[in-house]
């Protein structure tokens, strides 16, 4: 199954301008990406991209589409790394906060652009997987 790609910038324009606002107005707003993100893995259904399809003004076949696996493993990355931004905050590790914060930003925002770091590893992940795999054999 496949999702649109204006569905998935959609998505990622929402986790940086989020994460952007919660960084400069108020840490707690870290949770609404999260808990999107938490949503998204445990429903295996987005609900910013959900939302996103009324506004599509073509039937959402006649868009480029991404990956939806690769979408979720992306998913986890950030949502992973929001959690981790949340809790340090709530800790008072706040550069540690900041740093998986902008790790977010810069990896959403890099998508925007054109080049998924998220799709990188999880290339770099299967074809270690593999390669181990070969030589078990």
């Amino acid at each position: 199954m496949s999702i649109p790609k204006p569905l998935v910038q959609l998505n990622q324009l929402f986790i940086v301008i989020t994460v952007l606002i919660a960084l400069l107005a108020a840490k707690w707003l870290l949770l609404l990406p999260f808990l999107i993100g938490v949503v998204t893995l445990a429903t295996k259904r987005n609900p910013v991209i959900m939302a996103g399809k009324k506004l599509l003004k073509k039937p959402a076949s006649s868009y480029q589409m991404e990956d939806r696996d690769q979408q979720l493993f992306n998913q986890w990355i950030a949502t992973i790394c929001m959690g981790v931004a949340f809790i340090s905050f709530l800790m008072g590790y706040t550069l540690v906060g900041y740093v998986f914060s902008i790790m977010v930003i810069l990896a959403a925002g890099v998508a925007l652009m054109g080049y998924c770091i998220g799709c990188t590893i999880r290339y770099r992940y299967m074809m270690w997987k593999y390669k181990r795999k070969k030589h078990a054999a």
